[in-house]
């Protein structure tokens, strides 16, 4: 960052006098297309609705980085009293810079610089674990893993990091090989990452998704390849939003709780600012997984089970 941001940042948080009773919230896209996805507009619904019931007005930046100019511009020229930052990565310079300057802040997600102030969070990798266990429950052996995308694993997202993480402990705890795979957000990567999956392994029976919005693909593919869901394969998200009540079958997944995390971060974001000394809280939540129709008891692939074996018999005539 420039000295000229460093310098307008004030260590503890502006002065009444210089209040601009105004939030930030620091939240890139994440679309395909640059764009915000129906979780993602939940959430700045939830944070707008929550700063107005403290009295605060909220300023969107589309910021990934403490380098885009809309930060700069937000936070050097010190234009809200305090900023809420989301899609969190593992390496994340906005959480850094405003860290290393004390301008106040709170975030929605975390990683082990953001513990310097208050976080709310999914543990997305004891859910991921939770429907490995599910899946397993109902019989399944072969599960499948479908992540995000290889751009936002690999750019170090807390949520895809973390939920790889809980599939392959549970899968390695059960003694199961794991199958995990990357996957765009949208139809078609959906249908091809079915393709590879079965390539992969013809006897998998189920998965674990990370990534609704391709579901309408796996979907797709699953029929093309007489695969019924859950008749012949369940599908199981570990987190989802609106829309798993929306496909048919209905998703079994664990919710998001979009307005209660948006709530529970403007409220941390507050405790900053008029309690700045007091010790940072830290809240994870691990809803429970909702049961619909998408999950039902394993049936094995035709074809995929070993062979009996008999004993050799020796009759004498």
């Amino acid at each position: 960052m420039s000295e000229h941001a460093g310098a307008e940042t004030a260590r503890g948080g502006a002065r009444e006098s210089d209040a601009t009773h105004t939030l930030g919230l620091l939240y890139p896209p994440a679309g395909r297309n640059r764009d915000y996805t129906r979780m993602q507009l939940a959430f700045i619904g939830g944070v707008a609705e929550a700063a107005t019931d403290h009295g605060y007005d909220l300023l969107l930046a589309p910021s990934g980085s403490a380098y885009d100019p809309s930060f700069r511009r937000m936070v050097g020229e010190r234009r809200v009293d305090g900023v809420i930052v989301m899609e969190i990565r593992r390496d994340d310079d906005r959480v850094e810079h405003l860290a290393d300057v004390g301008f106040p802040f709170a975030a929605i997600g975390r990683n082990p610089r953001a513990d310097v102030t208050g976080w709310v969070d999914l543990d997305f990798s004891g859910l991921a674990s939770g429907c490995v266990q599910h899946l397993a429950d109902l019989g399944h052996s072969r599960i499948a893993f479908v992540n995000r995308s290889l751009q936002l694993f690999d750019s170090g997202y807390g949520f895809a990091r973390l939920g790889n993480d809980g599939y392959l402990d549970a899968m390695t705890k059960l003694g199961l090989t794991p199958h995990a795979y990357l996957c765009g957000d949208d139809l078609a990567s959906g249908e091809e990452v079915v393709e590879r999956m079965l390539r992969d392994d013809p006897a998998t029976t189920s998965l674990v998704t990370l990534n609704e919005a391709s579901l309408e693909g796996v979907y797709r593919a699953l029929t093309r390849h007489g695969r019924g869901v859950p008749r012949d394969f369940s599908v199981v998200g570990v987190a989802a939003g609106p829309w798993a009540e929306q496909v048919n079958p209905p998703l079994t997944a664990a919710e998001i709780p979009a307005k209660e995390m948006s709530r529970a971060a403007v409220d941390l974001m507050v405790e900053r600012l008029t309690s700045p000394g007091s010790p940072p809280r830290h809240i994870l939540l691990k809803p429970l997984i909702t049961l619909r129709a998408s999950t039902g008891r394993c049936r094995p692939v035709p074809g995929s089970e070993p062979e009996p074996d008999f004993p050799d018999l020796d009759f004498d005539f």
